[in-house]
């Protein structure tokens, strides 16, 4: 019952861990504001749920004006908003000697600066409900990753800024969640940037043999409810982030040899 008629916000709701984000919270009673730029996948997302229970917003995180509207629409239709979920990601697999900047700048739009304009407009209203602010990063947030730079860049700055703002209001009552899923079967991989902007394509990895997006969707909820800090799924990131603590340059041997089974890996 905890999440009943709460007043959720989803971004990157169209696919993956946004969809199954949106679903779970409709699951639970919640009303859920469905945000991103493909609107028709969205509505196949809510289909067969009563239009009372959702809102969906067309909106590019990469703009601030969008981002300041999908706020004001929320807060006009419900009146209050007790959960934004930063979902909004885009990937990326070059080496940085071959990659070309526009793709580090793209990530760094969608990953670190759609959390930040979302979250300044949401922020007054997330402390009037004493409410939730999540961030959805990854393993590449606590290890940097070859052949994600960007990738992991975007995710350092994420959690950085999102435990500033947890340290901030310490004495406010925000709740502040940082998911790291680890790899997750989603399509972040297949609309991942090559090094020429580019979509990857193919993903490079067994995606059937990985956590659902489903699943990371109950465990980031079941975080939430909690009122967790920091949430690190699956066994391989965890074991990632505890050797990174105490061997690192154990760990980098490790994670390069891992990454470069990958299929086309730009490294051996």
């Amino acid at each position: 019952m905890f999440f009943k008629d709460k007043v959720i916000i989803v971004t990157g709701a169209s696919s993956g861990i946004g969809r199954a984000l949106a679903l779970e919270g409709l699951l639970l009673g919640a009303r859920v504001v469905l945000a991103a730029r493909n609107t028709k996948a969205m509505h196949e997302v809510v289909k067969g749920y009563d239009p009372e229970d959702y809102l969906i917003i067309e909106t590019d995180v990469t703009i601030e004006e969008d981002c300041r509207q999908l706020v004001e629409k929320v807060a006009e239709r419900f009146g209050r908003i007790d959960m934004l979920v930063n979902n909004a990601g885009v990937s990326m697999r070059a080496l940085f000697s071959d990659v070309e900047l526009k793709v580090i700048d793209r990530l760094m739009q969608v990953n670190f600066w759609g959390a930040v304009y979302c979250t300044k407009h949401a922020l007054p209203w997330l402390l009037k409900s004493r409410g939730s602010l999540v961030g959805v990063s990854s393993i590449a947030g606590f290890k940097g990753l070859p052949a994600r730079s960007g990738y992991s860049a975007s995710k350092f700055a994420l959690q950085g800024f999102l435990e500033s703002l947890r340290a901030e209001n310490l004495k406010n009552g925000l709740h502040v969640l940082i998911a790291c899923p680890g790899f997750t079967a989603s399509n972040i991989r297949k609309t991942a940037l090559a090094k020429d902007g580019t979509m990857q394509g193919d993903s490079p990895r067994a995606e059937d043999q990985m956590m659902t997006a489903e699943t990371v969707a109950k465990h980031i909820y079941k975080g939430v409810g909690k009122r967790k800090r920091t949430l690190i799924l699956t066994r391989q990131g965890k074991l990632t982030v505890w050797l990174n603590k105490l061997l690192p340059a154990l760990t980098d041997k490790l994670v390069y040899k891992h990454m470069a089974k990958e299929p086309d890996s730009p490294f051996k």
